[in-house]
């Protein structure tokens, strides 16, 4: 299968955009997701300037217990350009991807969905190119106005760019600082936000996120600890 990201090497800033705007128009905002038993977090670093990292866990959604994960390396192909940053992401996701045993039914990405300027944030733009159910779960705004969080668990409010509702400002957990949540592909904003919250434990991140962010980051060795008892490894 010829893998779609292949020839991004070759795309000026402008082509880049273009293929983000016409790849945004594929994009499903209504709920279109298997029966749900597994979610994944997926979390991309930079070793340094010319490397990528990707690490993906999976985990059983009625427990939020770890059954799988992968950690993929690629080299950097494009230079870091503001609002493109999932040309940088996305060929380590796949990558990454292609190495699980257990495939994730919805996929959280460390990032924004819908809630980016041209509607392709890398939730999204992962969402187009795999085909795979999709929410951003950003910690910080791309983009976008919002009111006032409530600071009720779950207490959350629309992210607006101009009159449309690109996402929701939700708080997970009280006094912490709320997260945004964005539809990626094939789901709609408050189904997203339903499992945004059906991953969250005691802390202010979703476990999908934690358990990804903790494998890719200088912590990794803690938590891959954690992880070696799966089946298969």
């Amino acid at each position: 299968m010829p893998n779609p990201t292949e020839n991004w090497s070759e795309l000026s800033p402008r082509q880049a955009i273009e293929l983000q705007k016409q790849m945004a128009s594929q994009v499903i905002l209504q709920d279109d997701l298997p029966e749900v038993t597994t979610v994944a977090g997926v979390d991309v670093g930079f070793e340094n300037r010319d490397t990528a990292r990707a690490a993906i866990v999976v985990l059983r959604l009625t427990d939020l217990e770890p059954l799988d994960y992968a950690i993929a390396r690629l080299p950097v192909t494009m230079p870091y350009i503001p609002g493109l940053l999932s040309f940088r992401e996305c060929p380590v996701i796949l990558e990454a991807l292609a190495e699980l045993r257990v495939q994730p039914d919805l996929l959280l990405c460390d990032g924004q969905g819908i809630a980016h300027p041209r509607r392709l944030g890398v939730a999204s733009h992962t969402g187009i190119l795999t085909g795979l159910p999709t929410i951003g779960v950003g910690k910080s705004r791309l983009t976008g106005n919002h009111g006032p969080v409530p600071e009720e668990k779950g207490a959350w409010v629309p992210l607006k760019d101009q009159e449309e509702v690109i996402g929701a400002v939700l708080r997970t957990r009280v006094g912490v600082k709320p997260l945004y949540i964005s539809p990626g592909h094939r789901i709609s904003l408050p189904t997203a936000i339903r499992y945004v919250m059906a991953c969250v434990t005691r802390y202010r991140l979703p476990e999908t996120t934690r358990w990804a962010d903790g494998v890719a980051s200088a912590r990794g060795q803690r938590w891959l600890e954690q992880l070696r008892y799966l089946p298969g490894r």
